[in-house]
Formats: C-alpha cells, sequence, structure tokens
C-alpha cells in the first residue's frame, strides 16, 4: 500500500497536530450512541415489586439537587440537572467526567 501524504498539522478543530493525522470530527457524526440518564438507583426483592401497583413511589439512593449521571455507550461520561422544556424532561450537563487512560 502507498502511503498517504500526511495532512499538514493546524490549530483546527478535530485536528491531532501532535501526529499529524486529520481527526475530523465529520467522520463520526453520523454514528449512533446510546445515552442513558441515571436518576439513582434502588434494590428490592422480587415480592416487593410485585406488589407495587399504580401511583406506587420508588425511593432511589440519590438526593434531590444531588447531580445525576450521564453515560454515553455504558461509560460514565457527565453529570447534570434535572430541568424542564416545554413540558419534557430534559438534563443540564454540568460536569464532564475526564477519561481515565489505561
Amino acid at each position: 500500500m502507498a502511503n498517504e501524504a500526511a495532512t499538514p498539522a493546524t490549530a483546527e478543530p478535530g485536528v491531532n497536530p501532535g501526529s499529524g493525522e486529520n481527526l475530523s470530527l465529520e467522520t463520526v457524526y453520523d454514528i449512533p450512541v446510546q445515552i442513558t440518564v441515571v436518576l439513582g438507583r434502588t434494590s428490592m426483592q422480587v415480592n416487593q415489586l410485585l406488589k407495587l401497583g399504580r401511583g406506587a413511589v420508588i425511593e432511589l439512593d440519590k438526593k434531590v439537587g444531588e447531580p445525576i449521571d450521564i453515560f454515553v455507550n455504558n461509560r460514565l461520561v457527565a453529570r447534570g440537572e434535572v430541568v424542564v422544556v416545554e413540558e419534557r424532561i430534559g438534563v443540564t450537563m454540568t460536569e464532564i467526567i475526564k477519561a481515565e487512560k489505561h
């Protein structure tokens, strides 16, 4: 295989000047990701779960005002707050979690 000429390093977004490789974000724009927002967690026995009915309240381990966890493809990437946008629930990101280097 012939090597292609490396793209000159620039300070443009999506370009990694250290490697000389163009890491344009446009190549990943159409990749679907799964976003999961975890309001809290709890555990209960199956018999307790079966007793739940309409209007039952399940107590979670988070307190009102505590940040909620935001996962992308099952990886924690941020924390945020619940907001209401035109009668829908939304999330505002308040903290980005830096990935651990392996």
